[in-house]
């Protein structure tokens, strides 16, 4: 390989709906990734599954209930949980959303964007640091997507997810279409925020699609459109770092042949923003 190549890699979430066709497909799918709340109270034979599956293909868990974004310290039983089933795992690396969960001692039962300020910050800062002591290393922190501008923010989004980056020395899951969801719900420029973003600390990116219905909803049961892909180009053509593209789909599931369009498609889509930093560079 020569010394402009970059080890982009493309996969898909692990879901069980999908699981018969990306175990026949393991040639065409470089990575996986589990969703590791799944997993928090299954039985052992299930957390043993997802172990071999671990040895087969490379394997990421991803984190949807610790509330790190927050004021609020993050559960310990919850930290505890995922220490152990990143122990008993080993996956390559895990995740968790720059969002809060649960306030005022209640379960909202959703993945809310905090407000954008310096308190926000200083709270995920303090339970990073929290979930690195208890896991053994720090999560990816993901950008969410959200249908209300968060109350009280004094930052906008790109500015304040640089300042968490900056503040807490972590790497970024960029998922792309809730950068597109919020842009076309707030009505700023999706490609001009992606800019602003410390795109040399992406390590991840998600890819999924949502619908329109008066406002764009990040439902993940639709294809990734072409808005998404456009925004990919950006990134691989912004960056030298190998990154490594999910396709996340959570129902309406069509056939796995279609899917695997969708991972080819974003093969080619990373090759398209290489070739185009390799032409900035000459």
């Amino acid at each position: 390989m020569g010394a402009t190549d970059v080890m982009d890699r493309v996969g898909l979430g692990w879901r069980p709906d999908l699981a018969a066709g990306i175990l026949l497909h393991l040639d065409r799918i470089d990575v996986v990734e589990a969703i590791a709340d799944d997993y928090f109270e299954a039985s052992r034979a299930g957390v043993r599954a997802l172990a071999t599956l671990a040895k087969q293909v490379p394997l990421m868990l991803h984190g949807v209930g610790l509330g790190l974004a927050s004021t609020i310290p993050v559960h310990e039983d919850r930290l505890d949980a995922m220490g152990r089933i990143v122990e008993r795992v080993q996956p390559e690396c895990w995740s968790e959303h720059l969002a809060f969960v649960r306030a005022g001692g209640r379960e909202i039962g959703h993945l809310a964007a905090p407000p954008r300020t310096r308190a926000t910050i200083e709270g995920a800062a303090e339970n990073v640091m929290r979930a690195r002591r208890v896991v053994g290393a720090a999560p990816l922190l993901e950008n969410v997507a959200t249908l209300i501008d968060p109350p009280g923010s004094d930052q906008d989004e790109p500015t304040w997810i640089a300042e968490v980056v900056h503040a807490l020395d972590v790497d970024l899951l960029l998922d792309l279409h809730n950068l597109h969801a919020n842009a076309v719900n707030f009505g700023f420029d999706g490609r001009a925020a992606l800019a602003r973003l410390p795109l040399d600390r992406v390590a991840v990116v998600h890819l999924a699609g949502g619908q329109f219905i008066g406002r764009w909803l990040d439902d993940h049961r639709h294809d990734v459109p072409d808005a998404v892909f456009d925004l990919l180009v950006d990134v691989a053509s912004s960056t030298s770092r190998p990154l490594t593209v999910i396709v996340e789909r959570d129902g309406n599931y069509p056939p796995i042949e279609h899917l695997l369009d969708e991972l080819d498609r974003a093969r080619a889509t990373l090759a398209l923003g290489r070739a185009r930093r390799l032409t900035s560079a000459a």
